[in-house]
């Protein structure tokens, strides 16, 4: 037996458990959104922080990493209790085909476990919702909690798919409406993207990389 799970979010750059194996790769008819609230992370229960979830979206992909982990029962009970405490917002395991970078036409792995949330306020708590485009980069350009700010998690998502070569058009348009905000208290550090710029996959309207502020990986 083999476990993987799929990473979407801030798995990709901070896994934070014992894994054996990392790939780069997607999953078919799922959407990164950031409509789900973390309320012990990167935010707080009067205040919380917008985090990712999944959209079921047919023809969609969602670009990540899979982790791998061998060696048995209690290496897997291990991780699979570490994230369930961490992913706690989430409210489903989803199993789902996981394609490689470079093969699409039949899946790498099959049966991964993704987290998931429901998309209904009234069932799962944790569910935010969309809202305007101005109206959640204020909500994560000012949430913070006890693993840092809001909007650290939202650039080190977009440094961490720049890295792996697969940018998201939609993170690079959020994150850069929260730069506008952060603009209006003064301008954060700044710091490099690292390898060759990757250009978007958007042909219409495409959207540019600005600086990324520092931030520090502590959290989920």
């Amino acid at each position: 037996m083999v476990l993987w799970v799929f990473g979407y979010g801030s798995l990709v750059w901070n896994p934070g458990f014992d894994f054996d194996e990392k790939v780069i790769g997607f999953i078919k008819d799922y959407k990164r959104v950031f409509d789900l609230a973390c309320i012990d992370h990167r935010g707080t229960p009067q205040n919380p922080a917008r985090t990712c979830t999944l959209e079921a979206k047919e023809g969609e992909l969602c670009w990540g990493a899979a982790f791998s982990v061998r060696g048995g029962h209690e290496k897997e009970r291990l991780a699979m209790e570490y994230l369930e405490r961490r992913e706690c917002e989430y409210d489903h395991k989803t199993l789902v085909d996981f394609y490689k970078e470079g093969d699409s036409s039949k899946p790498y792995v099959t049966g991964v476990i993704v987290f998931t949330s429901t998309p209904d306020k009234i069932s799962n708590k944790y569910y935010l919702g969309p809202a305007p485009l101005e109206e959640m980069a204020s909500q994560i350009a000012t949430a913070v909690g006890p693993c840092g700010n809001n909007r650290d998690y939202l650039f080190l998502l977009e440094k961490a798919l720049f890295d792996i070569g697969h940018e998201d058009d939609s993170i690079i348009e959020l994150a850069n409406e929260v730069r506008k905000e952060l603009r209006l208290t003064g301008r954060p550090k700044e710091i490099k993207l690292s390898g060759p710029h990757i250009p978007l996959k958007s042909h219409i309207s495409p959207l540019h990389l600005l600086p990324l502020t520092e931030a520090v990986a502590t959290d989920s």
